[in-house]
């Protein structure tokens, strides 16, 4: 059976990322699917082409420059849907669902929860219609859900955790919420692979030097339902890509 590779990149702005290669990369990938989050554009304001990838589809934030993702596929989907059931969540075009024959695909761009946490009561209810939205897909087949999530799970999944308690992606409220998430059956894919792995980042500060350094966070997540458990094959990080102040990562599955 083929293996195939799906790829997720939280782009910080697709414009600039085009500028620094990304269209190189997404074309070189041999992925069967590109999802990318924090567009930051605005409906007709950036046209991307990527050859091989005939079907693309963008969710745009009403706030203009803000936030946004989209998909691109070698295969055209059985369907697409835009954000989630509570029409609260869905103004800052954060989650696109794509239905393929043997899975759903999501890609997600979960709220931050900024400075002093002023956004973490919208960022729960919004990580709580999302688990419903999986939920509800998942009555009908497997699901693949990925994107940047702001949250690094595990004291592993970040150089310095001391530190950083309570501060917006390790605040024990966000952490709880993400595993109540893969307590429902959702496979932290990396973490599958590598459980011990340390050092292993897709967010870097801009600040301080942080990626010479390696001081990184892992926020970025493939998450599997456990029905396709035995489909996985392997989930990594592409640390040596540039052009975005996160890594790409990806998935292979058969």
């Amino acid at each position: 059976m083929a293996t195939m590779r799906i790829i997720s990149w939280n782009v910080n702005g697709i414009r600039s990322c085009i500028s620094k290669g990304f269209m190189d990369f997404a074309t070189s990938s041999d992925a069967e699917i590109i999802a990318i989050q924090e567009v930051k554009a605005s409906e007709g304001a950036v046209d991307i082409d990527i050859p091989g990838y005939p079907y693309s589809y963008f969710s745009f934030a009403d706030k203009k420059g803000y936030s946004g993702t989209a998909v691109f596929s070698r295969k055209e989907p059985i369907s697409v849907s835009y954000g989630l059931e509570d029409d609260e969540f869905n103004h800052e075009g954060r989650v696109i669902t794509l239905e393929f024959d043997d899975f759903y695909f999501i890609t997600v761009y979960v709220p931050n929860s900024q400075s002093e946490l002023k956004r973490l009561p919208f960022r729960l209810e919004f990580d709580k219609a999302f688990r419903a939205h999986i939920a509800k897909l998942r009555l009908n087949k497997g699901v693949i859900a990925t994107g940047d999530f702001n949250v690094a799970n595990e004291p592993i999944d970040l150089k310095n955790p001391k530190q950083n308690e309570q501060h917006a992606g390790y605040s024990i409220e966000e952490r709880n919420s993400f595993k109540e998430l893969l307590s429902t059956g959702m496979i932290d894919s990396f973490r599958y692979f590598y459980p011990n792995l340390t050092g292993a980042y897709s967010w870097w500060s801009y600040m301080f030097h942080a990626r010479e350094k390696n001081a990184g966070w892992r926020i970025d997540y493939f998450l599997v339902s456990s029905d396709l458990e035995g489909n996985m094959k392997d989930a990594g990080i592409m640390s040596e890509i540039t052009g975005s102040d996160h890594a790409p990562v990806f998935l292979d599955i058969f």
